[in-house]
């Protein structure tokens, strides 16, 4: 996940954030997700064929399959593709909560730089949300339980819960929203209130309905892009935008031709519904990226630190 190349402005500025991602992120995420995938074989390994999940209320799933791929009842990974593709979200979040504790540094940020890189809360919690929604959905796939469904949809939510967190933050920069509040104490709120309201969700999640809140969610979320592009406040990069856009398209697709078992057969390893996540996970990493492209001129800057 390598960031924006910096813009002309900022010509003299040769810090690693500003070229793309430093070296030691990628080789910090991969060597934790190497150590992550190897842990996760040797405990699949000891326990496949033991029925683990056995006498937990299971989900409709398990009885009615509604998707392509074969379900093994008595491993540990009752379904494979579906539960190793979550690792995608994972590595998403690996690498927002490696940016974030390097935009902790000292002198790593700048005024004219964004919301998401001053304010390093944020790329830690979306991290965090990636990766509980890798943890939640793999765990669901694994072992096609109730609770586990219950997780999987409750964490779809905190990520983009996270998105509109950090528009609200940005937008409150240079306004009178929050005066008297330090704008570190600001994100801290916000912060809290992503875990409160996602917290809120889990609670619920058998009371309402999924679909109607994510796609309320994403289109809030999406709603604030088409903001951002009509009165450009401050410099983005709306290709990642694009990207991400793109990509949940394509997931949708893929989703859709899965449930209808149009997309592979049920002993393929590249199913629909795996494409799904990898490409929603690409999804989520582009809309990070994009965040963290923001930039802002001199006098948006000024009058940001007078707010």
């Amino acid at each position: 996940m390598d960031l924006p190349q910096k813009s002309r402005s900022a010509s003299h500025d040769h810090s690693p954030r500003r070229w793309g991602t430093p070296l030691w992120i990628h080789a910090w995420v991969w060597a934790v997700c190497a150590a992550l995938v190897l842990g996760l074989i040797a405990v699949s390994a000891r326990l496949d064929g033991r029925d683990v999940w056995r006498g937990r209320i299971e989900s409709g799933e398990l009885r009615q399959p509604g998707y392509a791929e074969r379900i093994y009842r008595a491993d540990f990974f009752r379904t494979r593709a579906n539960t190793w593709s979550n690792l995608a979200f994972v590595v998403v979040g690996f690498y927002a909560i490696a940016h974030g504790w390097a935009d902790l540094r000292p002198k790593r940020t700048q005024a004219e730089d964004g919301f998401v890189v001053t304010h390093p809360v944020m790329s830690v919690l979306f991290g965090v949300s990636c990766c509980g929604l890798g943890g939640g959905s793999g765990l669901y796939h694994a072992s096609l339980t109730r609770w586990g469904q219950q997780l999987d949809v409750a964490s779809m939510y905190p990520p983009l819960l996270v998105c509109i967190a950090i528009n609200v933050g940005r937008r409150s920069r240079g306004t009178g929203l929050g005066a008297g509040v330090s704008a570190h104490a600001r994100s801290w709120l916000l912060a809290s209130a992503v875990v409160a309201v996602s917290l809120l969700l889990y609670r619920y999640k058998w009371s309402m309905s999924a679909a109607l809140v994510l796609t309320t969610l994403i289109l809030t979320v999406g709603a604030c892009g088409l903001w951002d592009l009509i009165f450009k406040r401050r410099e983005l990069h709306f290709r990642w935008l694009g990207w991400a856009t793109g990509a949940l398209a394509v997931g949708i697709f893929c989703r859709q031709l899965d449930v209808a078992g149009k997309f592979s057969g049920p002993d393929a390893w590249l199913q629909g519904h795996a494409v799904w996540h990898v490409l929603t996970a690409l999804s989520l990493a582009f809309t990070y990226v994009y965040y963290r492209s923001e930039r802002g001129s001199s006098d948006l800057v000024a009058r940001s630190a007078r707010g």
